[in-house]
């Protein structure tokens, strides 16, 4: 059999998918509904195999990088989960004190692809912060199931406190010139659009398919960037409201929307990758923050 291509997979896979990723179905029902679609010579095993995650081949940027000083650290969330431990990356030749950006897991813990993210932002020029909001619990299993299985744990306001903490580490840490902004990925998406609403310094947030708050938009003082899949109906229903009232009260926005791609196109571990969107966004991203941290 050929190797599998994303045009070989239909969308309902993808659909599924993020049904399972999100809670919304059982492991169970996630497998049966997903052999509905094992014809033609694909497998089930083969369809798992190809939309489940590959963190061994596709981190862009090693741990030990030279170009980075990249180690975890933990910091202080008194009001969220205690104690929390992170990935702390700027780059290693850096002469002056940098602007900084948390960056926010999505819905399953500190997971390989989100460090890779936080050291992409550390090699932009910029001191990143990625927290693992599973720390009080042990944190990042391994893998993605128990990661989110451990992530329903938690009270999700408890876990924007702990995100809240860490800008506020940032902030005062003596590499940083004190502007810091945010973005995030799904779960990390919505933290990252209630950050704008809680945190008045907060310098700047970019929110890739996350979801949207319904109150305290008025509070928002930063300007922000929001990134969405054309195939996201999930996440995508909650955005004519949010921009509506973003609108009603003359707050600072820019909103894209990537045609064909699906909710997480910006993860390059998974076949949801769309690279032509997850490229522009980013360099959007960083010239976004280079404009408002700068």
């Amino acid at each position: 059999m050929k190797k599998l291509q994303k045009e070989d997979i239909d969308q309902g896979v993808f659909d599924l998918y993020d049904d399972y990723a999100h809670d919304r179905i059982p492991r169970r029902l996630f497998m049966d509904k997903l052999s509905t679609y094992a014809v033609g010579g694909l497998t089930v095993a083969s369809l798992l195999g190809f939309i489940s995650p590959d963190y061994l081949k596709k981190i862009q940027i090693p741990q030990d990088d030279p170009k980075l000083k990249s180690e975890y650290i933990n910091y202080e969330s008194p009001k969220g989960g205690g104690t929390i431990r992170g990935l702390l990356s700027r780059p290693v030749d850096a002469k002056e004190k940098l602007p900084g950006i948390v960056v926010v897991h999505e819905n399953r813990g500190l997971n390989p692809h989100i460090e890779d993210v936080g050291r992409r932002a550390g090699l932009a020029g910029f001191i990143s912060l990625a927290p693992d909001a599973l720390t009080p619990l042990g944190g990042y299993p391994g893998n993605d199931d128990a990661g989110r299985e451990l992530q329903r744990k938690r009270d999700r306001n408890e876990m924007l406190q702990d995100f809240i903490a860490a800008f506020e580490h940032l902030k005062a840490h003596p590499e940083c010139t004190g502007k810091v902004g945010v973005v995030g990925f799904c779960f990390g998406g919505w933290i990252s659009n209630m950050m704008a609403v809680e945190v008045p310094e907060l310098g700047a947030s970019v929110p890739f398919y996350g979801g949207q708050p319904t109150e305290g938009i008025e509070n928002i003082n930063a300007p922000l960037l929001l990134h969405f899949g054309e195939l996201d109906k999930r996440v995508n229903e909650g955005w004519p409201a949010y921009e509506a009232a973003l609108k009603a009260n003359g707050k600072e926005y820019q909103a894209f929307i990537y045609k064909n791609a699906n909710h997480g196109f910006h993860n390059d571990t998974t076949p949801r990758y769309d690279r032509e969107a997850a490229e522009l966004a980013w360099n959007r991203t960083i010239e976004f923050f280079n404009k408002k941290l700068t």
